[in-house]
């Protein structure tokens, strides 16, 4: 198994940073850890009322860091978020070296029943809506996905690969936010946020290639419960263009577009995904 961190220091800066913004939250929290047969799984939820949702953010990005999607989901259902194993945050730091992705989806599927959670709406965001899609437990009962990874493989231009180089070899606070620019709407700037988190782990972890398409055959499958799926006007990796068909294709499903959004969503937009969440998890829209 391999291990999200470069070394023992980093994965305390890690930690260290996770805790101390969720101690900062400035909004109720309850957090719990699970033990799972893939070690220690941190959890966190906010809010009340059904139905249950459950948050997977993308490659990278935690509870901590999701902050601001759990304020504005928590505002309508009870949210919890999960720290996927693997990636920088609260979670055991181990990842398989191959089938991630199928291994992703048999731990939700764990972590799900060890929440004893049934009618589960889950809530991927870029790699999260990969493992969503992967997961295939009966307690869930639909699924909303925000620039998913797992269905097409995700593009990156000779400018963000230039840029993204520059910030993995040297990553300071300058050209971490150059580099988010790129994954932001045009004319916005990446919250402050993320630009120090971002910098802190490309200091501190290994980096995490981007999941491969999963088959057409699964994907159709998935449809078969209420799914909607989002992705930004202006996601580079994720482009409308080439996303769009491949919903259509394989899902059947209609592809929202947020306007004016990037690869990351930043607050400006979360009313767009709360409102995509609420079409699948209001049984009244379904």
């Amino acid at each position: 198994m391999a291990t999200v961190y470069k070394n023992p220091r980093g994965r305390r800066a890690v930690r260290q940073w996770c805790s101390d913004a969720l101690s900062r939250a400035g909004f109720p929290l309850t957090t719990a850890t699970l033990n799972t047969s893939a070690g220690r799984v941190a959890l966190t939820t906010a809010g009340s009322g059904e139905p249950r949702v459950v948050l997977v953010p993308g490659t990278g990005f935690n509870a901590a860091v999701a902050l601001p999607w759990l304020r504005a989901l928590s505002g309508c259902w009870t949210t919890t978020v999960v720290d996927l194993p693997g990636q920088p945050g609260l979670s055991d730091p181990r990842r398989p070296r191959r089938a991630r992705l199928s291994w992703y989806g048999r731990l939700l599927d764990e972590i799900l029943t060890a929440m004893d959670v049934d009618g589960a709406v889950l809530v991927g965001n870029s790699l999260g809506a990969a493992v969503v899609l992967a997961a295939g437990s009966p307690r869930i009962a639909a699924r909303a996905l925000v620039s998913p990874a797992g269905i097409i493989r995700l593009g990156v231009d000779p400018e963000l690969a230039l840029v993204s180089a520059g910030w993995l070899l040297r990553p300071t606070a300058g050209r971490t936010r150059r580099m988010l620019r790129l994954f932001v709407g045009p004319g916005e700037e990446p919250p402050q946020t993320e630009v120090e988190w971002m910098a802190l782990m490309a200091a501190c972890c290994r980096t995490t290639l981007s999941p491969p398409p999963l088959p057409a055959e699964l994907l159709a499958r998935r449809a078969e419960l209420p799914c909607a799926v989002g992705v930004g006007e202006h996601d580079r990796f994720l482009p409308p263009r080439r996303l769009a068909p491949a919903v259509r294709r394989t899902m059947a499903l209609d592809l929202r577009v947020f306007p004016g959004a990037g690869h990351l969503t930043t607050p400006a937009h979360l009313d767009e995904v709360v409102t995509l969440i609420a079409e699948v998890a209001d049984p009244r829209t379904r």
